[in-house]
């Protein structure tokens, strides 16, 4: 039986960051099941072709150089009172603090059909082989079920491929969580553009056939057919005809813990700022633990490895004698949809006014270079405020050119509790190449208007 100071269990970001941390300070484990570490931001990207598959495999010398020891093995039984992880390989691992890194998985929903083949989530290494290997043996049809960021780079990378592509949500726009639906417009027409099929204000309700899909019935009455065709290469085209793939949301892997006495929430293992759980020497991070919003501090889903590191940095840095603490999240993200860029930080309109501020909204509009720059493209923006404080509470970037530093600087004003003013006084760089004309910067702008419409 091996004892170690500090046992991981999981190897994703989180538990990658904390062998990075901890693995020559302490003696450190990570176990993982998974063949591999997942980039998986990088996956519909691997299926699109771009890239190879085991491009987004992260190399185990990424926590072995840290000095970690990986074990790769499942953990199947964790006794919280004695410090001992029992393993599927039968071995007994003891430590004295466990962190729980185990992540998330995705939200298949329980509708009729849904055992049926042919249909998949889109996480792990084995959801991506099944996707590429599907469009590989022929298949021409897809529906993609959700259309958040995953979800529309995927339907863009099979469409690429040549499939018959079908985008579903139920909300009235895309990327609901991201961005507000004015400012989605273009990336409706750029999908569209494409020749996706987009199925909006609509859920499955049931997947048709006897083993595999053939059928998908929507809320809204339409029904999809996944048709035969000709020159497949699968053997029986009358069974396999499409994919369906649900990239409708994450759920915490918590089974391992359930009626351990370790306090679990609707979202995941419950925790303090600190990841502290309930149970003493037992922290959780990432995916798999529930926190709440740094803004509202109402609990908020925050399935993103952004959050997870941070989450997985103020744990290590405790464990190494620091007193730092976790604010909560933000929520910073962005995506890339055809020809734009998309990103979005903080509240949205609706989430804001919810929460109960006095929400009002400006937007700025410059190029992303000098407009006598050739290559100028133009990059909007959104930036929602409460109008009583003048607080700064969420932002949104639409560009033909990435989005993300101006996304980052709106997450940092959000964190530090930035009223309007303080945005007006940025102070920022100008250069032909690289944004607007030196008098006028989008953020200033916007931060500006603001001020004007409540003065």
């Amino acid at each position: 039986m091996t004892k170690y100071n500090i046992l991981v269990i999981g190897g994703g970001p989180a538990g990658v960051t904390l062998a990075k941390m901890l693995g020559k300070k302490e003696k450190v484990a990570v176990i993982r099941p998974e063949d591999f570490s997942m980039i998986y931001c990088a996956m519909p990207y691997a299926v699109e072709g771009l890239m190879e598959l085991e491009k987004t495999f992260k190399k185990d010398e990424i926590v072995t150089d840290a000095g970690a020891d990986l074990i790769r093995s499942k953990a199947i039984h964790v006794d919280f009172d004695n410090k001992i992880v029992t393993l599927e390989s039968k071995d007994i691992v003891e430590y004295d603090k466990l962190i729980i890194a185990t992540g998330a998985q995705p939200f298949i929903p329980p509708i009729k059909g849904a055992d049926l083949k042919g249909v998949s989530g889109f996480k792990t290494e084995k959801d991506m082989r099944f996707v590429i290997e599907s469009s590989q043996y022929g298949i021409k049809s897809a529906l993609v079920v959700g259309a958040g960021a995953i979800g529309i780079e995927l339907a863009l990378s099979l469409r690429k491929l040549g499939l018959n592509v079908e985008l579903v949500d139920m909300a009235s726009s895309l990327l609901p969580n991201l961005v507000d639906p004015e400012m989605s417009e273009p990336i409706y027409e750029e999908i569209v553009r494409t020749g996706i099929h987009v199925h909006l204000n609509a859920r499955v309700d049931e997947l048709v056939g006897k083993e595999y899909v053939q059928q998908v019935k929507l809320s809204n009455g339409k029904v999809i057919h996944f048709d035969t065709f000709e020159d497949c290469n699968v053997t029986n085209v009358e069974q396999y005809r499409g994919l369906v793939v649900f990239a409708t949301g994450m759920k915490p892997v918590v089974e391992l813990f359930q009626n351990t006495g370790l306090e679990i929430g609707r979202d995941g293992i419950i925790i303090d700022n600190k990841m502290q759980s309930n149970i003493e020497d037992v922290y959780a991070v990432g995916d798999c633990a529930q926190f709440h919003s740094g803004i509202t501090n109402e609990i908020l889903s925050g399935k993103l490895a952004t959050n997870a590191v941070p989450m997985a940095k103020v744990l290590g840095f405790n464990l190494l004698g620091q007193d730092r603490t976790y604010k909560g999240f933000y929520n910073g993200a962005a995506t890339k949809v055809g020809d734009y860029y998309v990103g979005g930080t903080g509240l949205s309109e609706a989430h804001a006014e919810k929460s109960g501020f006095k929400v009002a909204v400006t937007y700025s509009e410059v190029t992303t270079k000098f407009p006598i720059m050739p290559t100028a493209k133009k990059v909007s923006m959104k930036l929602i405020f409460d109008k009583v404080t003048k607080r700064v509470l969420g932002g949104q970037v639409v560009s033909q050119e990435p989005v993300t530093d101006k996304i980052d600087i709106l997450t940092l004003a959000i964190q530090n509790n930035f009223v309007l003013e303080q945005l007006t006084e940025l102070s920022y760089s100008s250069q032909p190449y690289q944004s607007y004309y030196p008098a006028a910067n989008l953020i200033v702008l916007a931060a500006e208007d603001a001020l004007k419409k409540i003065s």
